[in-house]
């Protein structure tokens, strides 16, 4: 199975916008209510791959590379949650949509809901899936800080695919081709520059202005699903009950038999999860209407 074979059969638009000023990538397919997806640090549209199929059916889905990451554009700045937040923005105003349903995977977990907290009127529903290292664990910061700048700096096979199968607890599912998807994006010299800025929040310095809290996580008014693994390698599943009492009336799903990236390994299930509390919400609240 590869990527393209995924979407062999799907009617996709790969393409780019002005987001304020940032050129960014986006892959989208289905015409349904809008469904914006941001990946993990050091991701890019293709890890929603898996998921462009199903998802689809149901929603126009919208996947896009952001700030500093994959062919987006990387201005050379810190990029803090807040940098990646007002990007969000500006994808959303570029595509004049008045509200989304918004899902993220690790950093674009953590990115989704500081966005619901911050600019409530534009999210619909939330689903976060393995937002990532939530007590922030000094030697998963160090781990993951040491790990992108050697698989970028020192961008190889060997080095790009040991970065990919920390996210998977099903190693084979690291593709030759995903590994040299993420090979040519890391191997950009724009990127070589702005990986220093990608893993700056792994810095506590930084990342404490943007720590979990229920200062800003109450904030959140929207239908939430945390969607958890067994085997994410940043957080227990135990550590997910914290995240879960700060957001009001949020939910909480385990995949089993996954890492941090539930979206590849399990997509077919992952796609039932979201499709499925998304609509769930949405018949709700035509109900209460």
């Amino acid at each position: 199975m590869t990527i393209w074979s995924d979407l062999a059969d799907v009617e996709i638009k790969l393409y780019y916008l002005d987001a304020n000023g940032v050129k960014t990538r986006v892959l989208e397919a289905g015409n349904g209510e809008p469904l914006i997806l941001l990946h993990g640090t050091g991701g890019h549209v293709e890890a929603y791959a898996r998921n462009l199929k199903g998802l689809s059916e149901n929603f126009r889905v919208i996947c896009i590379d952001m700030l500093g990451h994959g062919y987006t554009d990387k201005p050379d700045q810190p990029y803090g949650i807040d940098s990646y937040s007002d990007h969000l923005l500006a994808v959303i105003q570029a595509l004049d949509l008045s509200e989304v349903y918004l899902s993220g995977e690790s950093l674009g977990g953590w990115v989704a809901a500081w966005f619901a907290a911050y600019h409530p009127k534009y999210v619909k529903a939330l689903v976060l899936n393995t937002p990532g290292n939530v007590n922030n664990k000094p030697e998963v910061m160090a781990g993951l800080k040491a790990s992108t700048l050697k698989a970028v700096l020192e961008a190889n096979y060997e080095n790009v695919k040991t970065r990919l199968e920390w996210l998977m607890y099903d190693k084979s599912q690291v593709t030759d081709e995903l590994i040299e998807t993420r090979y040519k994006i890391y191997t950009q010299p724009s990127y070589q520059k702005a990986v220093h800025n990608i893993v700056c929040l792994q810095d506590l310095d930084v990342r404490v202005k943007y720590a979990w809290d229920s200062a800003w996580c109450s904030k959140i008014n929207v239908p939430t699903l945390l969607a958890w693994t067994d085997h994410d390698p940043t957080s227990t599943v135990e550590e997910a009950k914290p995240i879960q009492d700060m957001i009001p009336n949020s939910e909480l799903v385990v995949i089993k038999d996954a890492g941090h990236w539930p979206q590849w390994e399990k997509p077919e299930e992952f796609n039932s999860i979201v499709t499925n509390f998304l609509l769930k919400k949405e018949t709700r609240v035509l109900s209460e209407k």
